[in-house]
């Protein structure tokens, strides 16, 4: 699987996708992510669990790049792509479905046929943390791939961030000075000419409980494919 990946990819993500799934940098994180694959969750319990760090996904020509959080323990963390085998993957690969993005809406294994168009979906931090709330200093260790995979992707004109802290990451590495104010489907120009454009994250406190609306969640994708077009 990793040979055909790595056959796609340019050379500067490829390599990023080994240094990622390689890295042992945040010893906590790595002692959660490993315990989390070998204890594993009961109704996943015949399944192995990737429990390395998780590389970016998509189409490395895109001009969309969406940024989350971090792997869920028992999504990503399990399945070994980003966004895959939770709820919040459910939600973000339907949109983008909708969007006409992805060839699919659903994304629940490497293999399961998932192709996006025009997109790059990646993390702030590439390794589950314990109650998906990573250090300063993990999430920091984990900047410098973002950083590597932003220059690699080299057509990119629109981020779109999962929530306020992948706003935050994103404001943070780009320099955004006076920073933007985080708003659902707020808006902002980047230093270097990229459109910013946030989103609840998807996760199930906010979809379970009505902030999130599939509606408000489509018009954000459906902005990002009409802000391409301009």
């Amino acid at each position: 699987m990793l040979e055909m990946l790595e056959n796609s990819l340019s050379d500067g993500l490829a390599v990023l996708e080994k240094d990622i799934s390689g890295c042992r940098r945040c010893p906590r994180l790595v002692k959660w992510r490993e315990s989390v694959a070998i204890e594993k969750r009961a109704s996943y319990s015949d399944e192995e669990y990737w429990g390395r760090g998780v590389p970016g996904f998509g189409d490395p020509n895109g001009k969309l790049f969406v940024l989350g959080l971090a792997p869920a323990a028992h999504g990503a963390n399990r399945t070994g792509r980003v966004f895959t085998g939770d709820r919040s993957g459910d939600w973000l690969y339907g949109a983008l479905h909708r969007a006409q993005f992805a060839n699919q809406s659903f994304s629940h294994s490497r293999d399961d046929g998932l192709s996006l168009y025009d997109v790059w979906v990646s993390a702030a931090v590439r390794c589950a943390p314990p109650d998906n709330k990573p250090t300063v200093n993990e999430r920091d260790r984990c900047l410098p791939y973002l950083r590597r995979e932003i220059a690699a992707l080299k057509n990119l004109r629109v981020v779109v961030a999962l929530g306020s802290y992948a706003h935050d990451v994103i404001c943070r590495e780009f320099t955004a000075r006076p920073k933007p104010r985080f708003g659902h489907a707020a808006e902002a120009m980047l230093p270097g000419g990229l459109l910013l454009i946030d989103s609840y994250h998807p996760s199930q406190r906010n979809t379970f409980t009505g902030r999130l609306t599939e509606e408000a969640f489509d018009q954000v994708f459906l902005r990002a494919r009409e802000a391409l077009k301009e």
